[in-house]
């Protein structure tokens, strides 16, 4: 309270500038509002308004940086301008740096650009990628004299390498009289975009003093080609470790789906007390979404909240991704409505995340709202549309959404959308259709359309067409299981055994195997990982004990286990024991027992949830008297009372 007195006013000020570190943004608010009301002669208030500025980009705080500059000064010098500047580049909002640079060089009663505004608004050219505005801008450099600088010329190298223009920045580099290791990082980074991370290596190799920046830049590189055991033997042979170089790291496990092993990371990040930031959260929540890993989920919501972090775009719609695939909708649309900015990938997010969960109107009418919003859709949102259309059986709807792509959007399907049309289609038994589109297509069908076509044909028990699609699919793809599976099926169904016999003989001589079904399960922040007739668990014993508890109350809850499902040639007795040890299975056996009662257990597999397990989940819903969600390859399941969410159209 004492800092709302008019008489604290000049020892606020000078609070602000020699404390700026320590403030937060609540008291920067109040010392703004004194030096506004109250102002003191004896201080030039561009330097307050450094302070002021600093402090906001410090926080993040890019809205109030924009207030203050056209708010608080009526002739800002060079100082402020590029304290502005710099706000804005060093929190990436690059629209906004080199706006402000234009306005600066319109105003006639603004201060000429230096060093320290080129080296800004080259940090936005290059984050940009923009080559016109870049080259604008190096015409500037040259005009005012600053091209000899050597943090210009670094920002110059650095711009034209991330352009693609990698000649002008070889060229730039090779003419710098003085270098520091700056150049050097920048000469190795851009070795790494041009895709020459060999030579890169040679450079960083011979480098005398490397940066954490040096460490972490080629950590990435070798993690975008997918070396990660590269990457990682360069990140434990890091001297020191700063958030950039765990970022690094973590990142590349994300992105080339190396869930656990991100999230393992992010354990020992913590335990070393590195506090993570917007960049290292993104990159878990991404292997949190995709192993179903809500607990975790949920405490990073929390560190957000606590430690006061703005939802930006991409933090926010990692969270609501998050959120979206571990099947909380609810919380997902919550975290959408904080956001201050959404862009079409926010709104895509809930719209598939409700088709996901089997909400098709609302994601109809989420879809409604983005258009009102003026945000036009993009190929990911007609992708959660014609997913809405499928799980509920709206083909018409479907369709109109299709049609509408490229008549209103001017969005070119592609191979996806036509099969989930395919999809529709074949679900809703209109297989003549389905067939048609595909042979219409202007892009070559994949397995996954044809596929789409052959789902259709087991559920309408087609085996005509069913043998057509096959030979299409095996021309593709002739080790895909699927087809083999099912015209084994199809041959023993009709009592042609030995063409049955044939063509598992064909299987095993091709060497051809089933994709192994594998299912998580997340319990006490820890994810579990199970295959089918999994027997490496810890707690095996009590595992394979509840799974025999759950047969034995299935059976007199009147379940059947569907044994036709089984391709091998064993007795039904076996072919049930093959069936009640099916990953998902698994998953739920250990749930149970780790979990107290009413506890909603949740599932992430790997593949389409098989017809046995799907009828025997309902009940087991039922008597142990919980809800269990389970994540398929293409949709939620949500089992309550002996009933799932999807009305068995799936």
């Amino acid at each position: 309270l004492a800092l709302l007195y008019p008489h604290n006013h000049p020892k606020l000020t000078h609070l602000l500038l020699r404390c700026a570190a320590q403030l937060t943004m609540r008291h920067l608010y109040q010392i703004q509002a004194q030096a506004t009301i109250n102002p003191l002669p004896s201080i030039d208030p561009n330097i307050i308004a450094v302070k002021l500025i600093g402090v906001c980009a410090d926080h993040a705080n890019i809205r109030h940086v924009a207030l203050v500059f056209n708010h608080f000064l009526t002739a800002p010098n060079i100082f402020v301008y590029n304290a502005l500047l710099k706000a804005f580049a060093q929190n990436n909002d690059w629209q906004h740096t080199i706006y402000y640079f234009n306005r600066q060089l319109g105003s006639p009663n603004a201060p000429a650009p230096d060093e320290y505004t080129f080296t800004s608004v080259l940090k936005a050219c290059a984050g940009l990628a923009q080559v016109t505005e870049g080259e604008k801008v190096h015409c500037f450099v040259a005009k005012y004299g600053c091209e000899g600088n050597l943090f210009v010329r670094n920002s110059l190298t650095d711009l034209y390498f991330k352009v693609g223009n990698f000649g002008i920045a070889q060229k730039l580099f090779d003419e710098m009289g003085v270098r520091d290791v700056v150049s050097w990082n920048t000469l190795v980074s851009g070795y790494c975009l041009s895709g020459q991370v060999d030579k890169a290596r040679w450079v960083f190799d011979g480098m005398a003093e490397k940066t954490l920046f040096s460490w972490s830049t080629m950590i990435t590189a070798y993690a975008k080609l997918g070396e990660l055991g590269e990457a990682r033997r360069l990140f434990d042979e890091m001297p020191e470790r700063n958030v950039v170089s765990w970022n690094a790291m973590i990142a590349g496990y994300a992105q080339n789906e190396k869930y656990a092993e991100a999230i393992g990371l992010f354990r020992q990040m913590q335990q070393y007390g590195l506090a993570p930031n917007d960049v290292t959260l993104v990159s878990v929540l991404s292997a949190c979404a995709h192993l179903g890993a809500l607990d975790l989920g949920k405490w990073i919501d929390k560190f957000i909240r606590q430690r006061g972090m703005e939802l930006g775009l991409f933090l926010g719609n990692a969270l609501a991704d998050m959120y979206a695939k571990c099947g909380c909708i609810a919380e997902a649309k919550l975290v959408f409505g904080k956001m201050h900015q959404r862009d079409v990938i926010s709104w895509s997010i809930i719209i598939t995340g409700l088709a996901m969960n089997g909400h098709a109107d609302e994601a109809f009418g989420c879809f409604n709202k983005m258009i009102e919003h003026e945000v036009k859709p993009n190929d990911i949102t007609f992708m959660g549309l014609l997913t809405a259309c499928t799980h509920v059986g709206l083909v018409d709807k479907g369709l109109e959404y299709f049609d509408m792509m490229d008549k209103r959007y001017g969005i070119f399907p592609k191979v996806e959308h036509y099969g989930c049309v395919v999809d529709l289609l074949s679900r809703a038994g209109r297989l003549v259709e389905a067939e048609d589109l595909i042979n219409s297509m202007p892009v070559k069908p994949n397995v996954i359309v044809w596929g789409a076509l052959l789902g259709g044909c087991r559920i309408y028990k087609d085996t005509k067409r069913g043998e057509r699609v096959v030979q299409h699919i095996l021309e593709l793809d002739s080790n895909h299981s699927g087809s083999y599976v099912y015209l084994a099926n199809v041959y023993t169904s009709m009592g042609r055994l030995d063409d049955a016999a044939n063509c598992r003989l064909r299987m095993r001589d091709k060497g051809v195997t089933k994709t192994p079904g594998c299912s998580w399960i997340e319990v006490d922040n820890i994810v579990h990982e199970f295959f089918m007739g999994d027997l490496s668990h810890p707690q095996l014993d009590k595992i394979y004990w509840m799974i025999n508890e759950l047969r034995r109350k299935m059976k007199l809850a009147g379940y059947k286990p569907k044994t036709d499902l089984v391709l091998h040639t064993i007795d039904e007795e076996e072919k049930e024991d093959a069936l009640s040890v099916h990953s998902e299975k698994l998953a739920i056996a250990f749930g149970l027992i780790s979990t107290s009662p009413g506890t909603t257990i949740r599932i992430v597999k790997n593949l389409r949830v098989c017809n046995d397990c799907h009828d025997a989940t309902k009940i087991i819903s039922k008597i142990v008297e919980r809800e269990i969600i389970v994540r398929d390859r293409s949709r939620f399941h949500h089992f309550k009372d002996g009933k799932c969410s999807c009305n068995d159209y799936w």
